[in-house]
């Protein structure tokens, strides 16, 4: 630490939960520096040219219902630092094989148009939540406590608290409304027999309805530069290529909020916390990876169901079983031959991606954690299913397994990119059981990472909640 500690607080790695904490911590008039260890600010928000020039890609995360519905982004002038959403006509579509696509639309009504029996019980789901979203993103989007609307969310919890498998076969009838929603609640890189995978589908699909799944425009880069801009506006400063392996190494004598997984938190703060404290973060349970591709295509998508071009997300799967069975297998260390596939389309809606007349793609499949298969093929006859002709589309490639991703991001351990098992047991205490999941033994020391509730998602919540922790408890 330096000897004249120039700042009154600290934050260590620059993803969007760290840039939410470091503004927090200046909007409350402390002096705040963030640490980022490689030469661009983001973790998971990052954009590049990976392929070719000209072409724009999302190294990680890319459609972002949960940033533009946070509690706390929302709240954000970003637009006055440089962010701009872009809505595609359609948050979703789920192509089938034998019949025409199903297409998760902003309004819940036109949504239901599509899934046949099973309209009506589809309005009777979503529309009670997706007209009330922001006192359900509060609730829901917050550590364990008394929810400030206790009859909305005991309602909610009826429905989501369960197994995506459990809920879909009780409300649904016909096949299409089960496939739409176990695209949805595979987000959840669970099996869909397991809880809490239904709370992370619906959630997802009510976002879609009540603020739609939009993409920056110029690319996830610019999600995080904004955020950057207004911290600075406050005064906070931001150090690149820094590289925290000590917290000795931080200039503070303040508060230092690590926006980093456990793991690491337990080697870079090991001098500053008890060791059974670290044996029990080292201990934590990490879900499993990705595989991702980002392509350069001289041509849009030729999708066999034109319906597809509106979206700009695209759920590749098929039915419900076929996407449970994907997930399974990911869950249980094993590969299948027609993976669950998350698939983004920026450049129909987005010019700023690829140059005149080109375009991008972004995808990626589960795979078991630590996986160095290259699942390149598996993916790109997955997308050839619904695209005939795909691959003569293909400029260039790029690909990254999940140890790739480990090495890019340290967050990502064995390539989990949601910070850590969404399992039940780990929903609310993650990553430990304690009264407040922020804090440490440690009363300078807080983990602001999707490790805390409430976990995965590109929301900045984990980082408010630590910071206001942090506030809370240095000031006493």
């Amino acid at each position: 630490m330096s000897a004249h500690a120039p700042f009154d607080a600290a934050v260590v790695g620059s993803g969007p939960n760290g840039l939410c904490a470091a503004i927090v911590l200046a909007r409350a008039g402390l002096s705040v520096v963030v640490y980022e260890s490689r030469a661009t600010i983001g973790g998971g928000v990052r954009t590049a040219a990976v392929t070719l020039p000209g072409f724009r890609h999302d190294i990680c995360s890319s459609i972002y219902p949960m940033a533009i519905g946070s509690p706390f982004m929302r709240t954000l002038p970003l637009s006055e630092h440089g962010l701009e959403w872009i809505h595609p006509p359609v948050p979703l579509a789920h192509p089938l094989d034998l019949e025409p696509a199903i297409l998760l639309e902003r309004a819940v009504d036109a949504t239901a148009s599509h899934l046949g029996e099973d309209a009506l019980r589809y309005r009777r789901m979503m529309t009670p939540f997706a007209t009330r979203w922001e006192a359900l993103a509060a609730d829901a989007m917050a550590p364990l406590g008394i929810p400030a609307h206790p009859w909305l969310m005991g309602r909610f919890g009826l429905q989501a608290l369960r197994s995506a498998t459990s809920l879909m076969q009780s409300a649904f009838r016909g096949a299409r409304a089960r496939a739409l929603l176990a695209g949805l609640a595979a987000h959840s890189v669970l099996p869909l027999d397991m809880m809490p995978s239904a709370a992370i589908g619906l959630m997802l699909g009510y976002a879609a309805h009540a603020v739609g799944w939009p993409m920056p425009r110029g690319g996830a880069q610019q999600l995080s530069e904004s955020l950057a801009s207004l911290l600075r506006t406050l005064g906070g400063v931001i150090q690149t290529d820094t590289h925290i392996a000590c917290i000795d190494e931080v200039e503070t004598s303040g508060p230092i909020l690590f926006d980093i997984s456990p793991y690491h938190l337990a080697t870079i703060a090991a001098s500053a916390l008890p060791e059974g404290y670290c044996r029990r973060l080292r201990a934590y349970r990490y879900g499993p990876g990705v595989f991702k591709i980002d392509w350069a295509l001289d041509a849009p998508v030729p999708w066999r169901d034109t319906a597809c071009a509106l979206a700009g997300t695209v759920h590749l799967g098929g039915t419900y079983e076929t996407i449970a069975a994907s997930e399974r297998a990911m869950w249980e260390g094993r590969y299948v031959d027609q993976p669950y596939v998350l698939f983004a389309q920026h450049s129909l809606f987005d010019a700023t991606r690829a140059p005149e007349g080109k375009h991008t793609a972004w995808a990626y499949c589960h795979v078991p954690n630590g996986s160095t298969r290259d699942l390149t093929a598996t993916i790109e006859n997955q997308v050839e299913r619904y695209a005939p002709g795909f691959r003569d589309c293909i400029l260039a490639r790029h690909t990254m397994h999940a140890m790739d991703y480990e090495a890019y991001n340290d967050n990502c351990v064995g390539g989990d990119i949601n910070g850590g098992a969404p399992i039940l047991s780990q929903l609310f205490t993650r990553p430990l059981v304690q009264l407040n999941p922020y804090t440490t033994p440690n009363r300078r020391l807080y983990l602001c990472s999707a490790a805390t509730p409430p976990g995965g998602g590109v929301h900045g919540m984990c980082g408010v909640y630590a910071a206001n922790a942090a506030l809370k408890r240095w000031r006493r």
